[in-house]
């Protein structure tokens, strides 16, 4: 294990800007937002250093296309099999905002827009703000982890007048990675609906082995005509302060009207977010190859400690990611929202369960997702207190 995440020190995160350690009151310890406890890449960190030196902070420019786009097309094809089409990405500053952005110019007021549930609150969120209508696709369980039936799933689709369908893959929070057998399930349904495909694959350098990430667009010329694809640097290399994120656009009537749009109507993401992503994509390999041993450790102790647990906790080793989803039904919890309890009795944050269903009749309140991108031993304490504060609780 590298010693870069070996340890981490609370007392620096708790004195930062950081939302997922400064928000929080003395003690208690945080695992909920997904911010990485660890710092960045040495290279990540440098060319903001050299930008900082140069005082290099007027309006964005460089000659030729953005780098950022440059490097987006350079990793797609070289990590994950997929060439984007040239001409054809926009840089944002985030995924909510990409949504967003994607809602209005593809989908019109009272679309149904599919997304598997549960799902990533400020994606749900979005999209009921919008007026569009959340069509829950539920993620089920059973003995071998988490998927979805496509059994029917065309006439669902139909019968529910969506319009768009929002892919999480790797999938937050449950971790999986869809295959492609489930990705062409999609595809299928959305060729013969004529649906836009918005796949956010965020999460994609966060998987671990032997599963492999297939993008969206790469399942055949149909698909990438109707996938914009969205992803970022930040979760893997852990700068998502420093907004920036791109998106693919292969729905040709969407690129357009993007283009008609004004100018300066989605903002531009600094010098420092672009320089930062380029470096993370371009020379962060070795440093994520590091953290992904330590993730992978890190999630195996997860699933240890609830196997071993007295109680029924449901939980599957998530596939990728840095986030663990687990089901305090079987405790002395019940249907009670686990969060609340064990930051109350605990002292530990985690992502309230509910929230990942808002706006649907998907049950999800006796959930938490925890964040084990954390050191080894923080990691320990988390779960130390997390078992206390279930044994102390009174039976439901």
């Amino acid at each position: 294990m590298s010693g870069a995440f070996e340890a981490v020190d609370v007392a620096r995160l708790r004195s930062g800007h950081g939302v997922k350690w400064g928000s929080l009151p003395p003690g208690t310890i945080g695992a909920w937002v997904a911010d990485m406890d660890f710092g960045v890449p040495p290279a990540v960190r440098e060319s903001i250093v050299r930008v900082a030196e140069r005082e290099d902070f007027g309006y964005p420019y460089w000659p030729g296309e953005d780098p950022v786009v440059e490097a987006f097309e350079e990793r797609m094809a070289g990590r994950h099999g997929w060439r984007p089409s040239p001409g054809r990405t926009r840089v944002f500053t985030d995924l909510i905002q990409i949504l967003q952005v994607m809602i209005e110019h593809a989908t019109a007021p009272g679309d149904g827009v599919a997304i598997h549930v549960p799902s990533y609150p400020p994606f749900l969120a979005a999209v009921a703000r919008s007026g569009r209508r959340i069509v829950p696709l539920p993620m089920l369980w059973d003995e071998t982890g988490w998927g979805f039936s496509a059994e029917g799933l065309t006439d669902r689709l139909r019968a529910q007048g969506c319009r768009m369908v929002v892919l999480v893959n790797p999938h937050n929070p449950t971790g999986r990675v869809l295959t492609r057998a489930e990705l062409s399930a999609v595809a299928a349904a959305a060729e013969e609906l004529d649906l836009v495909v918005l796949a956010d694959e965020i999460h994609a350098d966060l998987v671990y082995s032997p599963h492999r990430h297939v993008p969206f667009a790469s399942l055949g010329a149909d698909a990438a005509a109707r996938t914009i694809t969205a992803t970022s640097a930040t979760k893997a290399f852990n700068i998502a302060g420093l907004r920036c994120a791109v998106a693919h656009v292969g729905p040709e009537h969407v690129l357009e009207s993007l283009a008609a749009a004004p100018l300066d109507y989605f903002g531009t993401p600094s010098v420092l977010s672009r320089v930062a992503t380029v470096a993370a994509w371009r020379e962060g390999g070795a440093w994520l190859d590091d953290l992904l041993r330590t993730l992978d450790d890190n999630r195996r102790t997860l699933a240890d400690w609830a196997a071993a647990s007295p109680w029924d906790l449901r939980h599957h080793t998530p596939q990728a990611t840095y986030l663990g989803w687990l089901d305090f039904a079987g405790t002395p919890l019940g249907d009670r929202s686990p969060a609340a309890h064990l930051e109350r009795h605990a002292g530990v944050k985690l992502s309230e369960g509910a929230e990942f269903s808002q706006h649907t009749d998907v049950a999800t309140a006796s959930f938490a997702r925890v964040n084990f991108a954390t050191s080894p031993a923080n990691l320990r304490e988390i779960l130390s207190r997390v078992s206390a504060g279930l044994r102390a609780a009174p039976a439901a």
